[in-house]
């Protein structure tokens, strides 16, 4: 049997959020993890639906709400423009008004801004290996 092995594969992860320390912190805590790269940084959902075209990131973690467009309607273009590309909706909206990824057809899933390092990370490589997946043809 012929096994391949994608550990040593690089996950593109695309940060997305209108703050820039929150910007600059998820850049560091990615960039200090072994086999992911971060491969932009934008402020606003019109920047990252520009760089998913230049960039092709694997993961994409989305703020809700920001101004220019806001996650909800960026999320949409994007999966129209790369439908593999997996979206996690990073928000710090309430539980009580976030819903989950069953009810956000452009989500791959959600995620509170309140989650420790480890847990997005981890969230994070679990949404690059979907994304692998769904790219290898069967």
């Amino acid at each position: 049997m012929l096994m391949f092995s994608c550990e040593s594969s690089t996950l593109k992860v695309l940060v997305v959020d209108d703050h820039e320390l929150t910007r600059l912190t998820l850049q560091l805590a990615f960039s200090s993890q072994e086999n992911i790269q971060v491969v932009g940084l934008a402020s606003n959902g019109q920047e990252a639906i520009e760089m998913v075209k230049d960039r092709h990131p694997d993961v994409i973690v989305l703020d809700l709400q920001m101004p220019v467009m806001d996650g909800w309607c960026a999320s949409g273009h994007i999966k129209a423009i790369s439908p593999n590309t997996q979206i996690l909706a990073y928000s710090s909206v309430e539980d009580a008004n976030l819903p989950d990824s069953k009810t956000m057809p452009n989500f791959d899933d959600v995620c509170k801004k309140d989650v420790s390092t480890k847990e997005l990370i981890a969230l994070v490589r679990q949404l690059g290996k979907r994304a692998e997946d769904i790219s290898l043809p069967n």
